[in-house]
């Protein structure tokens, strides 16, 4: 059996040892109810607790401006709904780009269809957003504003600072939401510094256990719940707290953080060798994120070939990758984002991401060359037949 290589990192990330060891122990001994007045029922409330103070220190936050969810997509729909409903006099516009992640995009049309006017934001090649076209759509009716940090398909990193000053310059009372999932544990984020009102977080991207996540609210903002029940998380997130999951998405986060740095480091220097590789070895492939992108996501695009055949015969040889985003992949359509920054269908046909963690080594990067080398020529095909 093939070593495995595991590159679709942007999809989900393979839990820290540490964090499973920690999830079994809290499962065996530690499992009572949160909200129950019993010695079991308080150390699970003081575990989540600690939690909340590890996810608010590692983005300079108060832990009353943290309420867990179920993951970013979640997140994502409590800031922009719950916004949405507890402000209805803010205005009736709203705006997004065209390159986000569906759990904003979906909670977009479906505001739309409830009456509010959406503007989607254009990108440039390399999705970056268009802050010329920011400018000019905002209003004294735009409540909200909702920005990717960064692009889960391209790596793209949006000026999150510049794009604050732009929205608080044109109306103050318009309200700032980040989808930093991708962004979290790889990059400093500050949302008070920054400017952002709301931010989602996810567990899983940073070696925690699926299932769990985050919103940042700052403290003069309010939101309504999307959820109704036993007023869990100060009333906005009813249903009994997942303590494993929480658990284990604070102690990810405490590990994470600490290697930032050195993990940063490390892989853009896998990307940029993956980079290099490419170049030299494929002339008709395509780097569709090489500028202004976090070294996390590689996103290329072999023209002359469909990516699923070239991605099912990586993964013959134990190397995994992705054709896009892991929450729409399965739908039979053409990547929004690669299409809002002007890849022609050929292209996005043979696109494929490539996307990094720390826990990957050199000899990964080698065994994926290796493995193109051999399957992209067998699989290409040109106008003129096979090559």
């Amino acid at each position: 059996m093939n070593r495995e290589v595991y590159l679709d990192n942007s999809a989900t990330t393979r839990p820290y040892d540490e964090v499973i060891d920690y999830i079994s122990e809290i499962n065996r001994n530690m499992y009572g109810n949160p909200s129950s007045l019993h010695s079991k029922g308080i150390e699970s409330e003081k575990l989540i607790k600690k939690a909340r103070s590890a996810i608010a220190e590692s983005i300079s936050a108060d832990p009353s401006e943290i309420i867990f969810t179920s993951g970013g997509t979640e997140s994502n729909n409590l800031a922009i709904r719950g916004y949405l409903s507890a402000n209805k006099r803010k205005g009736s516009h709203i705006i997004t780009s065209k390159i986000e992640h569906p759990s904003v995009l979906e909670v977009f049309k479906h505001m739309e269809e409830n009456g509010y006017r959406v503007d989607y934001i254009n990108v440039d090649r390399y999705g970056n957003l268009d802050t010329e076209e920011l400018k000019e759509k905002i209003s004294d009716e735009t409540a909200l504003v909702s920005i990717l940090y960064v692009n889960n398909e391209s790596g793209a990193i949006q000026p999150i600072e510049e794009i604050s000053g732009i929205i608080k310059s044109a109306n103050k009372n318009t309200v700032f939401h980040v989808d930093a999932v991708q962004a979290y544990g790889k990059i400093l984020i500050s949302p008070k510094k920054l400017g952002i009102d709301m931010m989602s977080l996810s567990s899983h991207k940073i070696h925690g256990p699926k299932g769990a996540g985050a919103l940042y609210v700052e403290k003069s903002i309010k939101i309504k719940p999307i959820i109704f029940g036993g007023g869990q998380e100060s009333l906005l997130r009813s249903g009994t707290e997942n303590v494993t999951g929480i658990c284990g998405f604070g102690l990810a986060s405490e590990i994470i953080f600490k290697n930032i740095e050195n993990n940063y480091k490390k892989v853009e220097l896998l990307r940029k060798t993956v980079i290099k590789e490419l170049k030299s070895n494929f002339n008709d492939c395509i780097i569709n994120s090489e500028d202004n992108s976090i070294p996390y996501i590689l996103n290329v695009a072999f023209p002359y070939l469909k990516s699923e055949v070239l991605l099912h015969h990586l993964e013959e040889k134990g190397i995994y990758v992705s054709t896009g985003s892991a929450c729409s992949s399965r739908k039979k359509v053409h990547s929004h984002v690669l299409k809002a920054m002007g890849l022609n269908s050929q292209q996005i046909d043979g696109a494929i991401r490539i996307s990094f963690s720390a826990m990957n080594k050199e000899e990964d990067i080698k065994e994926l060359i290796q493995a193109l080398k051999e399957i992209v020529p067998k699989i290409t095909i040109k106008s003129g037949g096979r090559r």
